[in-house]
């Protein structure tokens, strides 16, 4: 059995990947009862319900558990919880679901990844660090403004961002936890989304205070906003402009180009 915590975009297709193979796969949720649940359940996923901040609803789930995804908001507190629970279970391996994690980086959340890497390390558990990039998927929270004001703005300036597809990053899980993304300004995405909805699509380029407040509008929260902000700010300084060759070396195929990312989420943005 493998457990994945939790059902977010990485999370979920996971799961929807294991159970593709036959993989008994459980999913520990906070709500059974959302949309992306009953569907992981209808594929045949085990759902349990559960709290990362509570150790035991977490030890309930990790019964019988060979293997764990872990891919959450990166609270120490709970995804080290999750460690502590899979050394208890005997877990076999951990793949954990992280990012660019330098313990001195001024966005609390890349901090946060440090420790947790950190605290994953000092278990003993065999286990792989997915460390993606940027998520084509973040870019579904501006679909809205784009499709209708055919515009959007980011403090990352004329920054070049690792885009890689959630999809891929799930794929990896999958054969990691079982056995190019290319280099893009938000100009280069303006052009892309330009070009597939037959319109111009404007990116206009914020400062760190009006990207944080733009978000914090959104109704995104504000200690969120203002990582994100940060991190936005320092790719505008070069600091994502990075790739690798890991989804082709490891899926034996070409990573998700943006183009067909476009192409597969077009509804959301016209």
């Amino acid at each position: 059995m493998i457990l994945v915590t939790t059902a977010g975009k990485v999370g979920s297709e996971t799961a929807r990947l294991l159970r593709e193979r036959d993989v008994p796969v459980r999913v520990l949720v906070r709500d059974p009862a959302k949309a992306t649940a009953r569907a992981l359940a209808e594929a045949g996923a085990e759902i349990a319900a559960g709290d990362l901040a509570v150790p035991a609803s977490v030890d309930e789930a990790m019964s019988g558990v060979s293997g764990v995804v872990l891919v959450s908001s990166a609270v120490p507190a709970q995804e080290l919880n999750v460690v502590a629970s899979a050394a208890r279970a005997g877990a076999g391996h951990v793949v954990k679901a992280t990012s660019k994690a330098p313990a001195d980086s001024p966005i609390a959340r890349r901090r946060w990844q440090a420790e947790i890497e950190a605290g994953l390390a000092a278990s003993g558990i065999p286990h792989t660090l997915l460390r993606s990039n940027a998520y084509m998927q973040n870019m579904l929270a501006l679909a809205p403004a784009i499709a209708a004001t055919s515009t959007f703005g980011s403090s990352a300036g004329q920054g070049r961002s690792g885009l890689v597809d959630a999809r891929d990053v799930a794929a990896v899980a999958a054969e990691i936890i079982t056995s190019p993304a290319a280099l893009f300004s938000n100009y280069d995405v303006a052009a892309v989304l330009s070009r597939l909805l037959g319109r111009t699509i404007t990116y206009r380029e914020l400062t760190f205070e009006q990207s944080k407040e733009a978000m914090i509008r959104a109704g995104i929260p504000e200690q969120i906003a203002e990582m994100n902000a940060q991190a936005f700010s320092l790719t505008a300084d070069g600091d994502a402009e990075w790739v690798t060759q890991d989804v082709p070396s490891l899926l034996g195929r070409p990573a998700r180009s943006f183009k067909q990312f476009t192409a597969d989420y077009a509804a959301a943005f016209s």
